[in-house]
């Protein structure tokens, strides 16, 4: 389905009954990415899934996509939708666009999932990274990004062909919109321990792009953090152990319905 917000163009999909929960996928991937914790998930809960600014069917204006831009998106496509309060479940890219709605739209956070993410901005090194990642991709096309990121996310070789044939489907200025976006957005680390909703880290055991260390961290910092250890998972858990990562979603979806937060598993695998 189509949404105008912000003046854009917003696809996304939405199924299931009950509490709404958001789901955001990483950079430069798309909903397609959760399509079978989607199936999983639609019987305990109201699952809307889009394809954030410059992804997927989504418009990709010129321009910096930051964090909270972002943000704002997904809080203009609940308005649509009528929906005040949510869960929002950010994977990688998703996860520093949820910390921002989470900042800026507080009232409207029932609970956070954070799926191969951190907290933590940029070291210096990798901001710039990301900035001549930006310009290559200005000069070169979105190949540049394909060819290289996949087997970043995964070390299974059918997944990682076809996370690469799904970044060639991005336009270059959704690339570059994210990267830039991304490269800007502010460290979270402190503040997050003012978060006062349940929050669930999921966290692959095997991600060479978010270490388990950091995510057991950044889980400690959370005041009703839980943390869920897809063990044999890259940066992709919600394909690699779609079932590992919809059952600690239904955990997150139990916490908040309920009123409880559980107990703290920070740093404790439960799968």
């Amino acid at each position: 389905m189509f949404t105008t917000v912000n003046q854009i163009k917003m696809f996304y999909q939405d199924s299931g009954k009950g509490l709404p929960v958001v789901l955001l996928h990483g950079y430069p991937l798309n909903h397609t990415i959760w399509a079978e914790v989607t199936s999983h998930l639609e019987s305990k809960a109201r699952v809307i899934s889009p394809d954030l600014r410059g992804h997927g069917l989504t418009d990709a204006p010129p321009g910096v996509y930051t964090m909270r831009q972002m943000a704002a998106d997904v809080a203009a496509l609940l308005d649509g939708l009528e929906i005040q309060q949510a869960v929002l479940v950010g994977h990688s890219m998703g996860g520093y666009i949820s910390l921002a709605f989470a900042q800026a739209y507080p009232d409207r956070l029932l609970g956070l999932g954070m799926v191969s993410s951190q907290a933590a901005a940029d070291p210096p090194e990798r901001r710039e990274g990301r900035y001549q990642t930006a310009a290559q991709v200005e000069k070169e096309g979105v190949g540049v990004v394909a060819n290289s990121m996949p087997d970043k996310l995964t070390n299974r070789a059918a997944l990682a062909e076809y996370l690469r044939q799904l970044i060639l489907t991005m336009k270059p200025a959704g690339v570059v919109g994210a990267l830039k976006g991304m490269a800007k957005r502010p460290e979270m680390g402190e503040w997050i321990s003012t978060l006062s909703v349940p929050v669930m880290v999921i966290a692959g055991g095997q991600d060479g792009l978010v270490p388990l260390d950091r995510a057991r961290e950044m889980a400690q910092r959370f005041p009703h953090g839980h943390l869920t250890i897809c063990l044999q998972s890259g940066h992709m858990p919600m394909m690699e152990a779609p079932q590992e990562v919809a059952a600690a979603l239904e955990q997150l979806v139990n916490d908040v319905e309920n009123g409880g937060f559980g107990e703290l598993i920070a740093g404790q695998p439960n799968n």
